[in-house]
């Protein structure tokens, strides 16, 4: 099992960083949570990619977490030879999203549909939409939800992904909550994306300062992480952007909270393999 982040930015764009996505290697292939800008120009840079997606999981359905999406439905469509519908798992509202996307993306279905003798049925997706409990289960792999805080923005979802003894928690964006901690217990990896308190308020603009009650700062992510026994916490989606050379200050906030081991996650970020009993 080895977690890989894809994409580490946030809403706000930098070259060195895409979208929020993070890819999950398990025993039964790569999972992926969240799809924001570039996420298959990174998978490529892993050897993955529309393909190799055994399932898709959104977290929320705030744009910046779901920007590609319609890039996963058209060329996991376009590059398939048979009929390969793309497993997508989301809050309640996935599926008008999904059918959103594929209502704007429907002169290139056309397009496609007219010009491709062997390219004779409509792009696929496999829908479910959660809230709670198990939701994916194949093999020693088990896909757990659990709602999260993120209001206005509703509803959200987190979920850990057991392989095995091994576990890793993605917590997408919100502030600290009961079901994330459920989720969290005893895992061997949490990602959580934060922002820098200190820094918004510092810049005092009012759309940033708005973005302090809907996410987790470093501290509270890191105790979260500590609170549940977590082994390694992993920062990303950092708002505002990580200045070069200030990384350690993030690393530093983390540590004030929290013992154990914490990663700041830059654009393909590998964590692992886990090992079992870590």
């Amino acid at each position: 099992m080895q977690v890989v982040i894809l994409g580490s930015g946030s809403p706000i764009p930098a070259p060195d960083r895409a979208g929020p996505s993070t890819l999950v290697r398990t025993s039964v292939g790569d999972l992926l949570f969240d799809a924001g800008r570039g996420v298959l120009l990174r998978a490529t840079g892993v050897q993955s990619g529309a393909l190799a997606f055994r399932a898709v999981f959104l977290t929320h359905l705030h744009s910046d977490h779901t920007t590609d999406l319609n890039d996963l439905i058209t060329t996991r469509w376009a590059m398939s030879f048979v009929p390969n519908p793309l497993v997508v798992f989301g809050p309640v509202g996935t599926g008008g999203l999904v059918a959103a996307t594929e209502a704007m993306l429907e002169l290139d279905i056309g397009y496609r549909l007219a010009h491709h003798g062997d390219l004779d049925w409509r792009p696929g997706t496999l829908i479910t939409e959660v809230t709670e409990g198990t939701v994916f289960e194949e093999g020693d792999v088990r896909v757990l939800a659990a709602p999260t805080d993120h209001a206005p923005v509703q509803p959200t979802v987190g979920y850990r992904i057991e392989d095995g003894a091994r576990s890793v928690v993605i917590a997408g964006d919100t502030v600290p909550c009961e079901g994330l901690d459920r989720l969290a217990a005893g895992a061997d990896v949490l990602v959580h994306t934060v922002v820098r308190r200190d820094q918004i308020e510092a810049l005092g603009l009012p759309r940033l300062i708005d973005v302090l009650d809907y996410h987790s700062a470093v501290t509270d992510a890191a105790a979260t992480a500590e609170r549940a026994g977590v082994g390694t916490l992993v920062l990303t989606h950092m708002v505002p952007p990580v200045q070069p050379g200030c990384e350690q200050e993030w690393i530093d906030q983390a540590a004030s909270a929290f013992s154990g081991e914490i990663v700041l996650a830059e654009d393909l970020t590998p964590i692992g393999p886990i090992p079992i009993g870590k």
